[in-house]
């Protein structure tokens, strides 16, 4: 049995561990640019200081060993053959199963974008956030986020909230918080009603008794230096925080594999390409059914990568009691000193008011997450 994963991100490690876990004798080949896992929900953590690049950034060279995968460092570039063939810029591999898991990329096509700092393009972009707050000594701070309007779910709402209200109490903190302005800027009405239908008037009302600006249901136009620009108007901003909606691998174009209106690989509900034997699919890059609520996060890639991970094995092994996708949203959405629980599931929304205690249980998570990689 020799399965291929693709990526080294939430949803591939996910399917590693549960691939190995159900075929211990399997040849499992792990694709992947390079051999290291960013830990992208703590980038929050950055701009404050409470993190540093070096606490997320976990080599996998000890996993690997211990989960007894073959890595390859290399870039895909198509799958072809059935599924049975992943091109790279090293070479082609083959496979009897494979696990596409080589997360999205952020739609970057509103004129101006470059104007604006994406948070959740990695390390760096946290870093710059740091070093543009550090030396800024007053002005107008932006904070929004967009969406693929041809694929709902594509879209990074819960970070932006956690950066909107983590630089408020970073400058309350430092004393200069009356210094600034932030303005909270969105193209929906009600910014974060994925998340549940009571937690857009939640959020807003947080904003208000911070004295954080609103620009809400406006369609984006796009930027300049120090202007947002949207259908109803535009206003000055001397930092831009931008998080765009998101679409499928870059390489994915290109392919035969079947896609969404949104440019995502599309998939059943038990993680399978459609049209494709032995081919699953987990995480960003993925376009799966179910209810429009379902957002992407860490969360919901490690559900789906589960799914593929021990359905690809039950089809390999000529088994067909395939389990579905469970479709759930959990998250904290930290504030640099207390976090807000919110659990989605089909039976409706949970919702706990903001508390210290939240806050340290998602540091603890991030250390039980990372613990099992290093």
């Amino acid at each position: 049995m020799n399965i291929t994963i693709l990526g080294s991100g939430f949803a591939a490690l996910t399917a590693i561990k549960h691939a190995r876990k159900h075929a211990p004798n399997a040849i499992i080949t792990v694709i992947a640019p390079s051999e290291e896992f960013i830990y992208l929900p703590s980038l929050i953590w950055i701009p404050s200081g409470l993190r540093k690049a070096s606490d997320l950034r976990i080599n996998l060279h000890n996993f690997f060993n211990r989960t007894k995968v073959v890595f390859i460092e290399a870039r895909v570039e198509n799958v072809i053959n059935g599924g049975r063939t992943v091109v790279t810029d090293q070479g082609e591999v083959e496979n009897d199963g494979l696990i596409i898991a080589t997360g999205g990329r952020f739609i970057k096509k509103l004129t101006g974008i470059e104007h604006a700092i994406t948070p959740c393009e990695g390390i760096p972009a946290a870093e710059k956030i740091k070093q543009r707050l550090d030396g800024m000594f007053n002005g107008t701070i932006a904070i929004g986020f967009g969406g693929n309007p041809k694929e709902p779910s594509a879209m990074r709402g819960g970070p932006m909230f956690e950066f909107l209200f983590g630089i408020d109490n970073l400058l309350r903190e430092q004393g200069r918080r009356h210094n600034f302005k932030l303005v909270f800027f969105n193209p929906a009405p009600e910014p974060g009603k994925r998340l549940g239908p009571k937690v857009p008037e939640h959020l807003v009302k947080m904003m208000e008794k911070r004295g954080i600006e609103t620009h809400l249901g406006h369609k984006m136009v796009g930027f300049e230096k120090n202007l947002v620009k949207t259908e109803d108007g535009e206003f000055h901003a001397d930092l831009i925080l931008f998080m765009p909606g998101m679409t499928g691998p870059a390489w994915l174009p290109d392919s035969d594999l079947p896609k969404s209106e949104g440019g995502m690989i599309r998939a059943d509900l038990q993680a399978k390409v459609e049209g494709y034997d032995n081919v699953y699919v987990a995480g960003d890059a993925g376009s799966f059914p179910g209810p429009d609520w379902q957002a992407k996060q860490a969360h919901a890639a490690d559900i789906q990568a589960k799914v593929a991970a021990g359905n690809l094995i039950k089809s390999l092994k000529g088994q067909s009691d395939f389990e579905d996708i469970k479709h759930e949203l959990i998250c904290i959405v930290d504030t640099l000193k207390h976090g807000i629980l919110i659990k989605r599931t089909e039976k409706g929304t949970t919702l706990l008011p903001p508390c210290r205690l939240m806050h340290y249980a998602k540091r603890f998570f991030e250390w039980l997450y990372l613990s099992q990689y290093k």
